[in-house]
């Protein structure tokens, strides 16, 4: 077992469901005997913030939200804990000098913060899909210069992780990525054009916030993971698949050059890539679901439907023009989720708003500063503003 006892380490995100399950593998591990945690970080919800943070004994806890300041000091006012607020504070909190960071703030607001651990030399445990997908060489490039590792944590890029044989990444043929198919993974385009926020939250397998479940409904989370994978694992665009794999049961698979394929399975539950990140190389002792494979009895795969899904097509585009699409993809799918959130556009608008700024965008040449990075991802939010807005008008 890898020697915990006083590591230091932060939580970015810590009030959403990776953070949650995150500080409930800290407490399986021993909880303050073992790790020290140094700061945890969230958004509106500073009730439970100031409650992780007590049961932590974190030494700081940062809220995203300004105006929520007062709130979270009167909440832990007395207990010896320090208080912060803003953008600021988030970058200031990850720059604290924590061993391991958990990186699961959602969004490009988690990019500066996660970028600070990284410079800094911390190990990062990524959740943050943005960091890869808006600025995945100038991240990488940052991850090398601190000298910190970076694990990944999602269940998907966890599993290639732990599936690549040490020295044969020469011998990588593909990597495929399982998708679960989402609550309309047997639904019509017709059926599909009348999705609520409501609905479209409701993952069949997984537990997860609101961002990521529509994320996930949508195949956007699917076609940010593709980007991801190129980066993370040093791959071609034409390396990268997927597959519906409706059981959720295969997190993912490598393929090599002699035919062979490796996957990692497992019940679906994020604290199974949490604990291997926090304890890597060793795997802990977690108390999570057993597979039991008689009971289990058959596992489904299906070709993903880019028709009905045109997230994935999405993606392999931006992985081909390269340059900053995957920042302007993504920037523009956030604020088209917003919109549909708001039930100003429907749930099939998200990828035609997407597709229409990154066609927009095509001659923005490739970012090679971190400034590059936040201005295209600035100018891709703005014009998919725009579009919504005439959307609407024309209405």
């Amino acid at each position: 077992m890898a020697e915990t006892a006083g590591r230091r380490i932060s939580i970015l995100g810590s009030t959403g469901s990776i953070g949650v399950n995150t500080l409930d593998v800290v407490q399986q591990l021993g909880g303050r005997d073992a790790f020290d945690v140094v700061a945890v970080t969230g958004n509106a919800n500073v009730e439970l913030l100031a409650e992780q943070a007590k049961a932590c004994g974190a030494k700081l806890a940062v809220t995203a939200d300004e105006a929520a300041y007062g709130m979270l000091t009167q909440a832990l006012a007395g207990s010896g804990i320090e208080v912060a607020a803003g953008r600021e504070a988030l970058i200031e909190a990850a720059s604290r000098d924590a061993d391991w960071v958990m990186a699961a703030i959602v969004g490009t607001a988690g990019l500066a913060p996660t970028l600070a651990a990284a410079r800094r030399g911390a190990d990062i445990a990524l959740a943050n899909k943005e960091c890869l997908v808006s600025a995945g060489e100038l991240f990488l490039k940052a991850i090398a210069e601190g000298g910190g590792r970076l694990i990944p944590v999602d269940s998907e890029h966890s599993a290639i992780f732990q599936s690549l044989e040490d020295d044969q990444h020469h011998a990588v043929e593909r990597i495929v990525l399982t998708a679960s198919g989402g609550p309309f993974r047997t639904w019509t385009r017709e059926q599909m054009a009348g999705v609520t926020a409501e609905i479209a939250r409701a993952h069949p397998n997984w537990s997860m916030g609101l961002k990521i479940s529509i994320g996930s409904a949508s195949m956007f989370n699917k076609a940010l993971e593709m980007i991801e994978a190129k980066h993370l694992f040093n791959l071609k665009p034409d390396q990268i698949e997927v597959i519906v794999h409706p059981q959720s049961v295969i997190h993912s698979m490598v393929g090599y050059q002699d035919g062979s394929v490796l996957a990692q399975l497992g019940c679906p539950d994020m604290r199974t890539a949490i604990g291997y990140a926090l304890t890597y190389p060793d795997r802990p002792k977690l108390n999570v679901e057993r597979l039991d494979f008689a009971k289990l009895a058959r596992l489904d795969f299906e070709a993903p439907d880019e028709v009905r899904f045109p997230a994935l097509r999405l993606a392999r585009t931006a992985l081909e023009r390269g340059g900053v699409q995957g920042a302007v993809m993504n920037a523009a799918e956030e604020i088209a989720f917003h919109a549909f959130c708001a039930g100003r556009i429907g749930f099939l608008d998200m990828a035609d708003i997407a597709e229409q700024v990154m066609e927009d965008m095509v001659g923005f040449d490739a970012a090679t500063t971190m400034d590059d990075v936040f201005a295209a991802d600035a100018e891709a939010r703005r014009r998919a503003a725009e579009t919504i807005a005439r959307r609407e008008m024309a209405a």
